[in-house]
């Protein structure tokens, strides 16, 4: 796969710039969300919380987030049993989003269908504390 640009970052509206071929994989998992994402997208992430708003399987770099603000560089993960095993890619991916200043946090897929008022009480702290900064 080749970069939509020459060289990795931001294009010049300020998109960032992705891997061609994420593109069809990330419409296909648009459509196709987990359970959880779905939740978590359909009660909370969708209405905008706070006047942010999030897209859902967002292309960066190589990666594709799970739910993406561009306002506050924010990544929410929602790890399921793909990620059992993979502590060490997804160490990599967060430090690749850091390192493009993007904050990840990460939730998995029993405690968002478990307990989700906890999850979006806890996605509201980092929202507060990310707005609070100018960021």
């Amino acid at each position: 796969m080749k970069y939509t640009g020459s060289v990795e970052g931001r294009t010049r509206n300020g998109n960032w710039r992705y891997l061609d071929g994420l593109r069809t994989l990330a419409r296909n998992n648009r459509l196709n969300l987990t359970k959880s994402e779905s939740r978590l997208w359909y009660e909370y992430l969708s209405k905008r919380p706070k006047g942010l708003k999030f897209l859902k399987q967002k292309p960066i770099g190589r990666f594709i987030a799970d739910f993406y603000c561009s306002k506050i560089l924010l990544v929410i993960e929602i790890d399921g049993k793909s990620h059992i095993g993979r502590s060490n890619y997804d160490q990599g991916r967060d430090l690749e989003f850091l390192r493009r200043g993007i904050k990840t946090i990460r939730f998995t897929d029993e405690m968002v269908m478990k307990n989700l008022n906890k999850i979006i009480d806890e996605i509201e702290i980092v929202l507060n504390a990310s707005l609070y900064q100018g960021r």
